[in-house]
């Protein structure tokens, strides 16, 4: 039966019909020769990611929604990712594309530790790397659809920095991504500080979160905090959530209620 088939598809292409239908292009389908793409516009997506710098290391704090459109489709998805020994990375944007960026970053370690040269690779070195990879990427039409936030500390610094979706890269002591570069960053422009203590880090970025939770309509009270501190490897905690508030007079009377102006 298979040398039947073979023989039929080997004969079947000396028919100038056949070979017209097989290599026809379809309305909207990309050319034959077209390079492979990973992904044209984000489809299963997060949003804001919080990071700040504290007396002993960075902290992030991030949702685990992924949103399919406007559908919300996964509740536990991590964004949050230990790179090395002293790196943490947290990704707006689409996901399959930080999937491959994570995969990137692997061989990247993997290379750092078979040079075995007694250097570990470092979070401005890692926050370099992915500014040149995006950079790359942005440059062939074909971009990661994220925005990638790098903090870790290397030789007593605390470093964080973000690199978007085009390559464009900064460094700053407080960083947000997605809705969080509308909602939190006031917050964190007021009431950040140099000196913080960790538990005064954490109850910053919980307040944030908790503001994102009221007026993002792409996020979930479930979260993860990660940090990265020069004592060891990063660290991300299990989901939890933010105490909320309901019981404000705008959710209690219409629409017409004086401190809503109307909104509700």
């Amino acid at each position: 039966a298979h040398t039947r088939h073979i023989f039929w598809i080997s004969t079947r292409r000396r028919d100038p019909l056949f070979v017209q239908f097989a290599t026809m292009e379809l309305p909207g389908a990309l050319p034959n020769n077209a390079p492979r793409t990973h992904t044209t516009q984000p489809i299963l997506t997060g949003t804001s990611v919080l990071a700040v710098k504290y007396a002993d290391g960075v902290m992030m704090s991030s949702d685990t929604l992924a949103s399919y459109g406007g559908l919300a489709r996964f509740s536990n998805i991590v964004r949050l990712h230990p790179v090395g020994d002293n790196t943490l990375i947290g990704c707006t944007g689409d996901l399959s594309d930080f999937d491959q960026v994570k995969r990137h970053l692997h061989d990247l370690i993997v290379e750092d530790f078979c040079a075995d040269d007694g250097d570990k690779i470092t979070a401005p070195e890692i926050y370099s790397y992915l500014s040149r990879l995006l950079y790359n990427k942005r440059s062939k039409m074909n971009p990661y659809w994220t925005s990638l936030i790098v903090g870790g500390v290397s030789n007593g610094k605390t470093f964080l920095g973000i690199v978007d979706k085009l390559g464009m890269n900064f460094e700053e002591d407080f960083l947000t991504t997605g809705y969080g570069s509308h909602l939190a960053l006031p917050i964190l422009r007021n009431k950040w500080k140099p000196d913080m203590t960790e538990a005064e880090a954490k109850a910053l970025l919980d307040e944030c979160m908790r503001v994102l939770f009221y007026r993002d309509c792409r996020t979930i009270n479930k979260i993860t905090t990660g940090k990265i501190t020069g004592a060891g490897p990063a660290s991300v905690s299990a989901p939890y959530s933010v105490t909320t508030e309901w019981d404000l007079e705008s959710f209690k009377k219409s629409k017409s209620s004086g401190d809503s102006a109307g909104s509700w």
